[in-house]
């Protein structure tokens, strides 16, 4: 039997091809999840795929819709159509439908009553951060916070959406293990003599997880290092919003800030589009074009780990891989993923 799963307007099924077991793919839409930046967003359609789900999102009269990108008449996608009067026109036959998904004209019968199929499977949209945010099947908005960018006291960065061929969870841990550092980011902020990680603790935080980390490890790029005061201890806060967003607080000298939110869009079980709104309360001044390079520089030293682990899911039997005392943040992460209910591997 094809499980199905209902949003706030009707019911969604279970994607064909589905990358994901049907279990886990339950588990997974009830949350919300980047989807696009809401710059991108205009009242010209644009295509995106959503655990194995596509979709189509576009202003109508302001309006932002997030729909599936799917004309029940013959089953194009409304991708490749365009929006006129504030309503989406199907590129193959020119059906239209509002912004609340009905139809309002099949140019072929202008006479004829519309058939009540005729309607667009419309999900709940919300814009944040400047992202757009959606769920399959959930209409309680459940975003992560991230207090910086609605303080007028922080510069805010966002850097162009990155494409890793890796699972959602490998990306995630990634972002939340601390003794990479000095393996990965070498040529941007890491230092092959400096790889010990000192203890630190991890804790429940509501339903996600707050790691405190301190160390020596410096967050400025390479050759900044005369910026930091001699003796200085970097306390880098993270804060897991389950399944795969999180962000981190990295604490600078002189009471700086920087805030980066990480979420990862599963688009399949194993390809991932990185978000990555950026936060700080010092160098304003500085240059935006080169955080930005700097920030996806570090992307791609991540993404070259990521996309070559084995196996690519992320295993949540504690059994299947070694684990050493650095790890225990991803430790408590996976132990979170299990108690949601997905999978052992959350692919399985």
């Amino acid at each position: 039997m094809v499980p199905k799963a209902k949003n706030n307007h009707s019911e969604v099924q279970f994607p064909r091809d589905c990358t994901f077991t049907p279990e886990d793919w339950q588990v997974l839409a009830q949350y919300w999840y980047p989807v696009a930046q809401a710059s991108e967003i205009t009242d010209k359609p644009v295509g995106v795929k959503l655990l194995d789900v596509k979709l189509v999102c576009y202003r109508s009269n302001g309006k932002l819709v997030v729909a599936r990108d799917l004309c029940f008449h013959r089953g194009a996608p409304l991708s490749k159509g365009w929006v006129e009067n504030g309503e989406i026109v199907c590129p193959y036959h020119g059906l239209r439908y509002n912004c609340e998904g009905k139809c309002t004209s099949v140019p072929a019968h202008p006479d004829a009553k519309i058939s009540p199929k005729l309607k667009l499977i419309t999900y709940p949209v919300v814009e944040r951060y400047g992202l757009i945010w959606t769920s399959l099947t959930s209409s309680d908005v459940q975003i992560p916070e991230f207090p910086g960018w609605d303080d007028p006291d922080y510069l805010n960065v966002l850097p162009p959406s990155f494409d890793i061929a890796g699972s959602a969870g490998r990306q995630m841990e990634g972002f939340l293990d601390v003794s990479h550092f000095a393996f990965v980011h070498t040529d941007t902020f890491g230092d092959r003599d400096n790889p010990f990680v000192p203890q630190y603790t991890v804790k429940r935080e509501g339903s996600g997880l707050l790691a405190e980390y301190w160390s020596t490890v410096s967050n400025y790029g390479k050759g900044q290092d005369n910026l930091v005061p001699e003796g200085f201890k970097w306390l880098r806060e993270f804060r897991v919003f389950p399944p795969f967003a999180a962000s981190l607080t990295v604490y600078f000298p002189n009471g700086g800030k920087l805030m980066i939110l990480n979420c990862a869009c599963p688009v399949s079980a194993r390809y991932t589009r990185l978000f990555c709104p950026i936060s700080r309360n010092f160098d304003k001044d500085a240059s935006v074009e080169d955080t930005i390079k700097f920030n996806l520089q570090v992307f791609q030293e991540d993404r070259e780990m990521v996309e070559a682990q084995t196996p690519e899911d992320l295993p949540l039997d504690l059994q299947a891989e070694v684990h050493i005392p650095a790890d225990c943040t991803s430790i408590a992460y996976r132990q979170l993923l299990s108690e949601m209910g997905l999978g052992r591997s959350y692919t399985a």
